[in-house]
């Protein structure tokens, strides 16, 4: 039996804030939660060694984060029918390699797909340093199933991700996952049973663990800056995702892309089960690596 959303609690929780104190290893953790230095077709080097690191602009998403803050059952959610939907990141400055960051979290939109249906919940994570600076801003968008029938609006406002191209894609990048990927991934901070507890994941109805949606979103965003970047993260200025189907630790991410000026879009397959597992990706590069908003 399916329960409404509870709109009262979830509009009343406060999302815990976050301070995240990192250096050059927790860089290199969330890089290697991201597939970093698996491939032999790309050079990630930049990505894994502390004395000339860089920061891929997705770990954004994880730091001054709440974690799945929806595991509260005082959030009024019930979380363990909750599927990742989007994923949206903006970066106001590139990240640097250490430093301290605060992340605030707020629920912002609700959509009702009807009674017994999803109910959609949109939050936002504004990620500032200690002096007031804000650096980015990620948007989330988590599908609730059969929580609607609230009676809130049916659709989320703003603009939808818009679909690929329709002719063939600019550029093809493979990058694989290993097995134990989404165990590494879930050190930088989700630690949604999902990913790691074999009980769990056959509860939830899967065969086995799968990973985080925004671990391979992080190695989508290595494809698009290895493809159209010259592997510089820093012109990666903004990338959005829908995620369509779960990928499984072990599988090989073939990205597509389609690139127009500084507007890439691309799709995502698990290559070895020809799965569709991202779509309707966009993402913005700046050419010189300084912010364009």
């Amino acid at each position: 039996m399916t329960t409404p959303l509870d709109i009262e609690r979830l509009r009343a929780y406060p999302i815990p804030q976050a301070r995240d104190d990192y250096d050059p290893r927790d860089v290199i953790l969330y890089a290697l939660g991201v597939g970093a230095g698996l491939s032999d077709e790309v050079d990630d080097t930049a990505f894994l060694y502390e004395r000339q690191i860089q920061v891929l602009p997705t770990m954004g998403v994880v730091l001054g984060s709440p974690g799945f803050w929806g595991m509260d059952p005082a959030s009024g959610i019930d979380w363990a029918n909750v599927m990742h939907g989007e994923e949206r990141l903006r970066l106001f400055q590139p990240l640097d390699p250490s430093g301290t960051l605060i992340g605030e979290t707020q629920v912002t939109d609700l959509a009702d797909k009807g009674a017994g249906k999803p109910a959609l919940v949109r939050s936002v994570k504004e990620l500032r340093t200690p002096g007031g600076t804000l650096m980015a801003e990620a948007v989330e968008t988590w599908i609730v199933r059969g929580a609607g029938g609230f009676g809130g609006p049916r659709d989320l406002p703003g603009e939808s991700l818009p679909a690929v191209p329709d002719r063939a894609p600019d550029y093809r990048i493979d990058l694989p996952t290993s097995a134990n990927q989404a165990a590494i991934y879930r050190l930088s901070g989700d630690r949604n049973p999902l990913h790691i507890d074999p009980e769990f994941v056959r509860s939830a109805g899967f065969e086995r663990p799968i990973l985080h949606g925004l671990s391979t979103m992080g190695v989508t965003a290595r494809a698009l800056i290895h493809a159209c970047c010259g592997g510089k993260p820093a012109m990666l200025r903004e990338i959005g995702v829908r995620f369509t189907n779960p990928v499984f630790p072990g599988d090989t991410i073939r990205t597509a892309i389609w690139q127009q000026g500084s507007t890439l879009q691309f799709r995502a397959y698990a290559a070895e089960r020809d799965v569709l597992v991202i779509d309707n990706g966009l993402a913005l590069i700046s050419p010189d690596g300084q912010s364009s908003f």
